[in-house]
């Protein structure tokens, strides 16, 4: 990578808010993921990117109006680094109210989800939903942008199905967020009819690039340095966001941070140092919530622990281990036997 590249992604990305600005110090953003990207997970991903933008699990305002989720919101004072609070509703003044929350919670800036997929939430009008309700999407930018000083940024996606995902039909989407007031765009290149499915279409991302103002966030298909160089290639983007990719690999952030920087890539953990790492995250979310907790680090340990002889066993146990220590005395066994 050239030595101008390298300054270009070194260089802090600044973006306005209404009586602020903040500095992203780091191009590459972890994605909100449901039931994923809670406060145990970002801090494993702040040890290899301790300066990037990590997001909280999506909001749904009209539930945090009600009172529900707010601990998503409230523990942001317990954690370092910029964290990003990312809503989603369909009526503007609830998303400026939880805009508000979670700006005084110390919310680093407040994304929008209008590409979420889901159909339960789609067919409510949140997420992917506003992409078909370009004026009401509109109207929820400009409403929280007003209600808030800290920026709003809008992830999206390239539009709703093949006939309107074209390149020319997301630059007009675009751009009417950034006149709403939207301050960064992170945009997928799939539309919502294609959930997760096929390629990202990077050329269309570039096509947004080259019409907006604003700094435009690839996402899609970005699963490892190599990857996020080459999509940066084609699309010309301020920078990439990871989602997907991260899942049992809570490093990649950090590992493509370090190639657009210049530094030294950190290695990939070995297997041993995985399986370490699933015992640890296990333990956490246990302490956090309970038996609950347990069932949420199934998934966790069903992504990090392959790549060693006696993975696919290891993990058809985990998933069915009743307890903690049940789910401690497999991990470490099988610590004892790599090491």
């Amino acid at each position: 990578m050239s030595a101008q590249t390298v300054e270009r992604f070194a260089t802090p990305l600044a973006l306005k808010g209404g009586a602020s600005v903040r500095q992203l110090r780091c191009r590459v953003l972890q994605s909100p993921l449901a039931g994923v990207s809670d406060r145990i997970f970002r801090q494993l991903v702040r040890r290899w990117a301790p300066d990037a933008l990590l997001f909280t699990e999506m909001v749904n305002a009209t539930s945090l109006e009600l009172g529900h989720g707010r601990h998503k919101v409230e523990e942001l004072a317990q954690e370092a680094g910029p964290i990003g609070v990312q809503l989603f509703d369909h009526r503007p003044q609830a998303m400026a109210e939880a805009a508000r929350r979670a700006e005084a919670a110390g919310a680093f800036l407040i994304d929008i989800n209008m590409g979420c997929p889901v159909r339960k939430i789609a067919r409510k009008g949140g997420g992917s939903g506003l992409i078909r309700e370009p004026d009401l999407a509109a109207r929820i930018v400009d409403s929280v942008a007003r209600a808030v000083s800290i920026p709003v940024t809008v992830k999206t996606r390239l539009g709703w199905c093949g006939s309107d995902g074209t390149a020319s039909a997301a630059v007009q989407w675009s751009q009417q967020l950034e006149a709403a007031g939207a301050r960064l765009l992170t945009l997928h290149g799939r539309t919502r009819e294609q959930r997760f499915s096929g390629k990202a279409d990077w050329e269309a991302i570039a096509a947004v690039k080259n019409a907006l103002t604003i700094p435009v966030i690839a996402n899609g298909d970005v699963n490892s340095p190599d990857d996020a160089l080459l999509c940066l290639k084609v699309t010309g983007a301020d920078g990439v966001m990871v989602g997907r990719g991260t899942m049992g690999a809570p490093w990649l952030v950090g590992q493509i941070d370090a190639v657009l920087s210049g530094r030294s890539v950190p290695a990939t953990p070995s297997a041993e140092a995985r399986l370490h790492l699933a015992r640890e995250q296990l333990v956490a979310l246990v302490a956090d919530r309970g038996h609950h907790g347990l069932l949420i680090a199934r998934k966790h340990m069903s992504w990090t622990c392959n790549g060693f002889p006696g993975a696919p066993q290891l993990r058809h146990a985990l998933m069915r281990a009743p307890s903690l220590d049940h789910a401690l005395a497999l991990l470490d066994a099988q610590i004892n036997q790599l090491a």
